[in-house]
C-alpha cells in the first residue's frame, strides 16, 4: 500500500479539509512506482495555514536572529545526514540523475549554513545627525507572512533559497510546492519542523512553517489572493509570474519573481574546444534540459562551427538515458508526459515551421526500459537563425539550438535577442573579449569558460528583462527582500529640535 502524506499546518500533520488527494509517480517508471498519495488542498487549507503563520509571527519575530540562525544550522546538519536518502527520493520523484539530485540537496545544505550565519549579520546602519545631542540609526525588521510557490526542477534547492532567508529574518512561511515533487518538499518541511522543536524545546512555536499541497491554480491562487500574505516569492513560468504580480500588486504585496530563461553559450575561435563541449553537454542535457539556466542556445564562431558541431553530435549521441538512480545514466526522463509533449511540440516547430536542421535526436526514447517513462532523446538543431522560435522561446527540455556568428559583437547581439536574460556563458582565452562580454551581455549571470549552470548559494541569483522583476535570490542581496528598514531618531538634548529648521 502506498504511503499517504499530509499537510503541516500549525505544527500538526493533517489531511486536506476536503479529503481529496492526488498521486505522485516516478517519471522513469510511471506505472510501476507510485511514490505516495498527497492532499489536494483548497482555499480552506490555505486560510488555516495563513492564520497559523500570522499568529506564529507574533512570537517568531521576537526570537533573536542568531537563535533563528541556530535553527537553520541544525536544519543543515539534518539535511547533510540524510543527503543520499533525500537525493534518491528526489530522483524517483522528478527524474534527474542521482549525482544531480545530490547537488540539489547540497545547495540546500549550503544555503542553510549561509543563512544561519546571516543571523549574526543582519546589519543595520548608523548615520550622524544634523542636530546636536541626537543619534540616528536604522535596522532591519521582518515583514510578516510569506507565501512561497516553487517549481519541480529543483525541489530542495529553490525552496531553501526562499524560506531559509525568510525564516532567519523573522518571517513565517506558507509553502506551496509543485504538485510533481511533493515528497521532497515534505521531507524538507519535516526537517525544518524537527530542527525548530530541537532548538526551541518548550518554546517551540507552531505555525512558523506550514506546507499546503495541491494544484497551483487552486492553492497558489489562494495564497496570492490572501489578504494576510505579506510577501510572495515565486519561481516558474513567465505567464504565471505576470498573473501573480498583477494580483499581488493590487494589495501592494512585496513580490519576488524568478521566471523563464533562454540562455546561450558563446564559443569563440580561440576557445578550449574540449572544455566548451563538456560545458554545453552539461548545460544543455543536465537535468534533461529542465532548468531555467539550461543552455538552450549555442552560438559558435564561424571558423570553428563545423568541427565543433561534429564533435558535439558525436559526444551527445553517446549519452545514456535511463532511471537516474541507476549507475552510468547521464540523462533522466522529462518530469511528466505533458512536459515531454511540450518538448516534442517545440521540436516539430523547429523542424516544420522554423525549417532548422535536425542534427540529432528529435523523438521519444522508447527502447527497452525507456518505454516505461517519459524519456526524450537529446536533440540538436543546426542552421538556426535568431528570428526562429526555437532561438527565442523557452523549451525546458533536452533541446539545443546552434547558431553561427562571425564576431564577438555579432555573438553578443544574437545572445541578447530574446525577451529573457537569466544566465549566459562565453568560452574564450582572450581576456579583452571576456570582459567585453561581461559588460555587454544582458543577463543576470555570466560565466567565463564555464557552463550556463552552476550558481553558488552565497551569490545573487536572478535575471533581467522577462526573467524576473529585479529581485535576487541567494547571496547577501536576498535579505533586503525579506526585511524592511526602520529608521530611529534618538534625541537626548532635552528640548524639541526641528530638523531643517533649527539648524539652518
Amino acid at each position: 500500500m502506498s504511503q499517504k502524506f499530509q499537510n503541516l499546518i500549525n505544527g500538526v500533520w493533517k489531511d486536506s479539509v476536503s479529503g481529496e488527494t492526488f498521486e505522485n509517480r516516478n517519471p522513469a517508471k510511471w506505472n510501476e512506482d507510485l511514490i505516495g498519495i498527497f492532499p489536494s488542498s483548497n482555499a480552506d487549507d490555505v486560510n488555516e495555514a495563513v492564520a497559523a503563520a500570522k499568529e506564529a509571527f507574533k512570537k517568531w519575530r521576537l526570537v533573536p536572529a542568531p537563535k533563528r540562525g541556530d535553527v537553520l544550522k541544525i536544519v543543515g546538519d539534518m539535511m547533510l545526514a540524510r543527503k543520499d536518502e533525500i537525493a534518491f527520493e528526489m530522483t524517483r520523484e522528478m527524474g534527474k540523475v542521482f549525482a544531480e539530485t545530490k547537488g540539489d540537496v547540497q545547495e540546500g545544505i549550503d544555503t542553510a549554513y549561509y543563512a544561519a550565519s546571516e543571523g549574526r549579520r543582519l546589519f543595520g546602519m548608523n548615520a550622524p545627525s544634523e542636530l546636536p545631542n541626537k543619534m540616528n540609526l536604522s535596522f532591519r525588521v521582518p515583514i510578516g507572512v510569506g507565501g512561497f510557490i516553487t517549481p519541480w526542477n529543483f525541489p530542495m534547492a529553490i525552496p531553501t533559497w526562499k524560506m531559509f532567508p525568510a525564516l532567519v529574518c523573522g518571517n513565517t512561511c506558507v509553502f506551496k510546492p509543485a504538485e510533481l515533487t511533493p515528497k521532497t518538499a515534505t521531507i524538507l518541511v519535516e526537517i525544518i519542523d524537527a530542527a525548530m522543536r530541537q532548538e526551541l524545546g518548550k518554546d517551540y512555536i507552531p505555525g512558523v512553517i506550514n506546507i499546503v499541497h495541491g494544484k497551483g491554480r487552486i492553492v497558489g491562487e489562494a495564497i496570492t489572493n490572501h489578504p494576510d500574505i505579506d510577501l510572495i516569492s515565486f519561481t516558474g513560468s513567465t505567464a504565471v509570474g505576470k498573473r501573480i504580480n498583477e494580483v499581488a500588486g493590487r494589495e501592494l504585496k512585496r513580490v519576488s519573481l524568478e521566471l523563464g530563461g533562454k540562455n546561450a553559450q558563446i564559443v569563440m575561435a580561440d576557445a578550449n574546444m574540449d572544455l566548451a563541449i563538456d560545458a554545453v553537454l552539461w548545460g544543455a542535457f543536465g537535468t534533461t534540459g529542465q532548468r531555467c539556466t539550461a543552455t538552450s542556445r549555442l552560438i559558435l564562431h564561424k571558423d570553428i562551427h563545423d568541427d565543433f558541431v561534429n564533435k558535439l553530435i558525436e559526444r551527445a549521441g553517446k549519452l545514456r538515458l535511463g532511471y537516474g538512480n541507476d549507475k552510468g545514466v547521464d540523462v533522466g526522463p522529462c518530469v511528466s508526459e505533458a512536459q515531454r509533449e511540450t518538448v516534442n511540440n517545440y521540436v516539430k516547430i523547429a523542424r516544420d515551421e522554423d525549417k532548422a536542421t535536425l542534427a540529432l535526436g528529435g523523438d521519444y526514447a522508447k527502447d527497452g526500459e525507456l518505454a516505461k517513462g517519459w524519456f526524450y532523446k537529446p536533440t540538436i538543431f543546426t542552421g538556426v537563425t535568431p528570428e526562429m522560435r526555437i532561438a527565442k522561446e523557452e523549451v525546458f527540455g533536452p533541446v539545443l539550438a546552434v547558431l553561427k556568428c562571425d564576431s564577438l559583437e555579432n555573438a553578443i547581439d544574437i545572445l541578447n535577442n530574446t525577451q529573457y536574460g537569466l544566465s549566459s556563458s562565453i568560452f574564450t582565452n582572450n581576456v579583452n573579449d571576456a570582459f567585453t562580454a561581461v559588460r555587454d551581455i544582458q543577463a543576470g549571470i555570466t560565466y567565463i569558460n564555464g557552463a550556463t549552470i552552476g550558481a553558488e548559494a552565497h551569490m545573487p541569483f536572478g535575471g533581467v528583462k522577462a526573467t524576473g522583476n529585479g529581485h535576487r535570490e541567494g547571496g547577501w542581496t536576498v535579505y533586503d527582500f525579506y526585511t524592511e528598514w526602520k529608521a530611529v531618531y534618538i534625541d537626548y538634548s532635552g528640548k524639541l529640535q526641528r530638523a531643517q529648521i533649527d539648524n539652518y
